[in-house]
């Protein structure tokens, strides 16, 4: 018996090995391209950097997975196709539907969350049996992928600059957006795939009001997520602006903070980020809650009574 519980502890703690390898693995590339400057190692450190923190993510769902029609097959089939799919799709989208205004970070969260969410039911429609925990891993494991082909391609661009190739940024730009990526479009997908799982009838999806209000939900959060820099710079702006940067704001233009406001700016920046993040956490667990909930009552309203004697 103490075998059989270690041999299951250990594919739980897989996703913590696969981690620590590809953190070590990156760090030594990051060192040797510095050592060496060689540009054919560019790649590899793109993609290790992009792919390491949402990978692991969907190894760690995958291990908490709830039935097993959910294969490593499947969701590795809805990380990578679900992940370029949804990417195309919005570049598409984006392309011609979106334009600057006031609504641009809105219509972003709209068309991104939208193609995430097709692409996650397209992807699992075949699915026998849809439970809301599979959702859970399988909206992550498309929103992972989302994330993991999208960061690959910031990560690209950061590295061409005025001053020629600059990996310094392209290293910032992973570090930045692997922080932030556990709480990101991973994060949104899954609320929605565990929405998408919670019909009553588990061999088809929850095509219902609550679906349409969980996407639009998500879509702002995504939305405030994409624009915090400017809510922050603007907050900023209204609580300590000099007449010179508020004329500058009128004529629509975007001062810069001053030193001094610098300060508050990374407050309410990260702040809101932090905000955010939570929110959609606390949903996260809400939509999990609420699965077992109803776990629970089928269970209940399943035990015989006792008849007549």
């Amino acid at each position: 018996m103490a075998g059989s519980g270690t041999g299951a502890a250990r594919p739980r703690r897989l996703w913590l090995r696969m981690f620590g390898t590809g953190l070590g693995l990156w760090l030594l590339t990051v060192v040797v391209i510095f050592l060496t400057g060689n540009p054919n190692l560019i790649p590899t450190l793109v993609l290790l950097g992009s792919f390491l923190v949402p990978v692991t993510f969907v190894a760690w769902a995958f291990s908490r997975r709830h039935s097993g029609e959910l294969t490593a097959e499947l969701v590795l089939s809805t990380f990578v196709t679900g992940g370029v799919l949804g990417v195309l799709a919005a570049s598409v989208l984006e392309t011609y539907l979106l334009h600057p205004s006031p609504w641009l970070f809105l219509g972003v969260g709209l068309i991104e969350e939208a193609v995430k969410l097709a692409a996650l039911a397209v992807l699992t429609r075949r699915l026998a049996h849809k439970d809301v925990r599979d959702g859970l891993v399988l909206g992550a494991a498309v929103g992972f992928g989302f994330a993991a082909f999208e960061s690959a391609g910031y990560a690209f661009t950061a590295l061409f600059t005025e001053r020629g190739l600059s990996v310094a940024d392209l290293v910032e730009t992973e570090l930045l957006r692997g922080l932030l990526a556990p709480v990101g479009h991973g994060l949104w997908t899954a609320i929605l795939g565990g929405v998408l799982f919670s019909s009553s009838v588990r061999e088809h999806f929850a095509l219902t009001g609550r679906l349409v209000v969980s996407y639009l939900g998500v879509s702002v959060l995504h939305a405030l997520w994409d624009s915090m820099h400017g809510i922050a710079l603007l907050l900023t702006l209204v609580l300590t602006g000099t007449p010179a940067q508020d004329q500058l704001l009128a004529q629509g233009y975007q001062p810069q903070p001053t030193p001094l406001q610098a300060h508050l700016f990374t407050l309410l920046s990260w702040g809101g980020l932090a905000v955010v993040a939570l929110l959609g956490l606390v949903w996260l667990h809400a939509v999990r809650r609420h699965a077992d909930r109803v776990d629970t009552s089928r269970v209940w309203w399943r035990i015989p009574t006792p008849g007549p004697r």
